[in-house]
């Protein structure tokens, strides 16, 4: 495996850059995408959060920008991501390891100012930054142009299916240069939408696998506690905050009026805490995060636009107070610590009726799962208790005489009825047999009387 950036032949103002950013060696998904995407191929890559995914498709795009520099040509390069946060951050990686070249960039984002990234696609910088949604308005009104486009990046693109961008990509890559290298990452291949998607964007891709799917990096340990409701489990949690000795914490729940809610009663405990979900504006949003980053707040509790692709340095502990709803959920959840190989914690409360959920991801994940008691503080809950087996009812008299003698059934009697008696009677001494009596022929005497 490669050992160093320098054995990828990097120029020499990015390398400088590489060293001021703290990147000390390639990791496994950079020593195998850069020297494929270097050589011209498209690539389809499958590696977990944490990766190093970013420097695997920004370097060999900034590699390519430097050697081959194209003053007249418009945008050469194209970032496609699911979230604003995720923008950010690649463009913050794009300034500390390019902050020795002339490459310039820019972020495309919904709810942010239309007049400025006007401005700033006139510029024809060399690389942009965008969800989906607003550079399609861009490419509508012709404020964009991809003719000159020489790189397409798809990063986090089952997440981006999942928030129903598929028809916005699409449209994207038909308006793109069609002669382009495009790269694709995705934590998962196997998204059922994946296909379509892949089929208009690559030709004879090279697959790279980095890191065997459904599973969590070796340095996290997976920890879970039994809990009853809610206000048990905020109780849970308030403990855990006040005796783990994390820096920093992200809390996980699985709505956003859990998050606020949770929130409120931490910040009512005196715990230094930021909320971020959906319903932010960007601005706050933004503000958020740096708060987290900086470490002005020491937990931040989430929903799961923060379980993607945000890199939050320095997480130590990772805490689902609600179990997430699927197994890669909590793959993603749980990557937002043990980064790099460092050490971290996830601990899952797990309640009644998260339980057979819990065991799913457990086999799902093959976690090695390591169960918690907090004194003071166990939950009535013990998991689910054994069927008992039904008993035989007790011996009465007569009762199992007559259930083991074989049924009689009406049809297998002889329907016998009770016997008629005639409705005349035979005068007695004679008579026909039929019990009745013959008429008796009239006579002229009978007539003349």
């Amino acid at each position: 495996m490669t050992q160093a950036f320098a054995d990828l032949l990097l120029p020499e103002p990015l390398l400088r850059g590489i060293a001021k950013a703290g990147w000390t060696q390639p990791t496994p998904v950079q020593a195998q995408a850069i020297p494929a995407a270097l050589a011209g191929a498209d690539l389809l890559v499958s590696a977990a959060t944490g990766s190093g995914k970013t420097g695997a498709f920004l370097l060999p795009m900034m590699q390519r920008f430097v050697d081959q520099p194209a003053p007249r040509a418009g945008t050469r390069g194209l970032i496609l991501t699911p979230t604003r946060e995720l923008a950010r951050q690649i463009l913050a990686h794009f300034h500390a390891i390019g902050s020795y070249t002339r490459l310039q960039a820019a972020v495309i984002l919904g709810g942010e100012h239309r007049g400025h990234q006007v401005a700033d696609l006139r510029r024809n910088p060399d690389l942009l930054i965008a969800t989906p949604g607003r550079l399609l308005e861009h490419l509508a009104n012709g404020a964009a142009d991809l003719s000159d486009l020489e790189v397409l990046v798809l990063d986090e693109a089952d997440r981006m299916l999942d928030l129903g961008l598929a028809a916005d990509v699409l449209a994207i890559i038909a308006a793109s240069n069609p002669a382009r290298q495009s790269l694709l990452f995705s934590a998962t291949l196997h998204h059922h939408g994946l296909r379509p998607v892949t089929e208009r964007l690559l030709r004879d891709p090279r697959l790279i696998r980095v890191d065997p799917e459904r599973t969590t990096p070796p340095a996290i340990t997976h920890q879970a506690l039994l809990s009853d409701d809610p206000e048990h489990k905020t109780r849970q949690c308030l403990w855990l905050l006040q005796h783990e000795a994390a820096a920093k914490v992200l809390v996980f729940t699985n709505t956003r009026t859990r998050a606020a809610a949770l929130g409120g009663h931490l910040m009512a405990a005196q715990v230094r805490t930021a909320v971020l979900h959906g319903e932010l504006e960007q601005p706050e949003r933004r503000r958020v995060v740096d708060l987290f980053r900086r470490g002005q707040v020491r937990v931040l509790v989430a929903t799961e636009v923060a379980a993607r692709g945000l890199d939050l340095p320095g997480c130590e502990l990772v805490i689902n107070f609600e179990v997430p709803r699927t197994g890669d959920a909590y793959l993603h959840r749980a990557g937002r610590t043990g980064r790099a190989g460092a050490p971290g914690v996830a601990i899952a409360l797990v309640g009644p009726q998260e339980w057979n959920r819990m065991e799913s991801i457990v086999r799902y994940l093959r976690l090695e799962l390591s169960w918690r008691r907090i004194a003071g503080l166990e939950a009535r809950f013990q998991g689910p208790q054994p069927r008992r087996r039904a008993r035989p009812a007790p011996n009465r008299s007569g009762v199992t005489a007559r259930a083991n003698r074989p049924k009689e059934r009406l049809r297998e009697r002889k329907n016998i009825g009770k016997r008629r008696q005639p409705s005349v009677q035979a005068p007695p001494g004679g008579g026909s047999t039929a019990g009745l009596t013959p008429p008796r022929r009239r006579s002229r005497d009978d007539e003349a009387g």
